[in-house]
This record gives structure tokens, C-alpha cells and sequence, in this order.
């Protein structure tokens, strides 16, 4: 199984730009499909992004679809997301998990790293 370490969360202005990375250790990364969640004060973890254990094939959440992209670097075990536009609703602890399969559900996902905050200031 994998243990994940989220980083590169910080205050950023609206408008602007972050790249999250998830580092992966244990065995086999390239064996799951990664996922990137978010979850604001008082609101339920939400999706954000999907990638397949290649990276051939991404799924991204319509409130971030053209400002985020997700990839991953299965050399690194290491898998990114980068935001740009970034909007005040953007804010929120972001997680990223290890599943199964390429789906926005968070219960296919088994194993999450422990957050890393994303603050945008209007």
C-alpha cells in the first residue's frame, strides 16, 4: 500500500497560480489511479481530478475543467496538480488519494494523504 504526502498548498491572490504535488511512497504507485479532493470549512470533500495509472486518461471536475490539469510522473511517484485562475472558491484543504478506478466518488478511493491547505485572497 502507498503513503502519500501532499504539498505546495499556500496563500495565493485570485488570479493566480499553484502546482500541488503528492509524493507517493511504498510499492506500486503506478498501479493506482490517483485522485486530487477539496474540502472548504463547513462543505463536503468534493473532486477535483482524476488520472489513470498511465496518464493517458484524466478526469476533471466542471468547476476546475480548463484552469486545472492533473498529471503524474510514475518515475517520481509523484503526481501533480496544477492550477491557474485560481478563485476564491478554490480555497480549501486539498487531499490526494490512491483508487481503483477513474471515478469522481471518493469511497473508491482507500488511501489519501493528509492535506495540504490552498488559501486564495480576493
Amino acid at each position: 500500500q502507498v503513503q502519500l504526502v501532499e504539498s505546495g498548498g499556500e496563500l495565493v491572490q485570485a488570479g493566480g497560480s499553484l502546482r500541488l504535488s503528492c509524493a507517493a511512497s511504498g510499492r506500486a504507485f503506478s498501479m493506482y489511479v490517483m485522485g486530487w479532493f477539496r474540502q472548504a470549512p463547513g462543505k463536503e470533500r468534493e473532486f477535483v481530478a482524476a488520472i489513470s495509472r498511465s496518464g493517458g486518461n484524466t478526469l476533471d471536475a466542471d468547476s476546475v475543467k480548463g484552469r486545472f490539469t492533473i498529471t503524474r510522473d510514475n518515475a517520481k511517484n509523484t503526481v501533480y496538480l496544477q492550477m491557474n485562475s485560481l478563485k476564491p472558491e478554490d480555497m480549501g484543504v486539498y487531499y490526494c488519494a490512491a483508487g481503483s478506478y477513474l471515478l469522481a466518488e471518493p469511497r473508491h478511493y482507500g488511501v489519501w494523504g493528509q492535506g495540504t491547505q490552498v488559501t486564495v485572497s480576493s
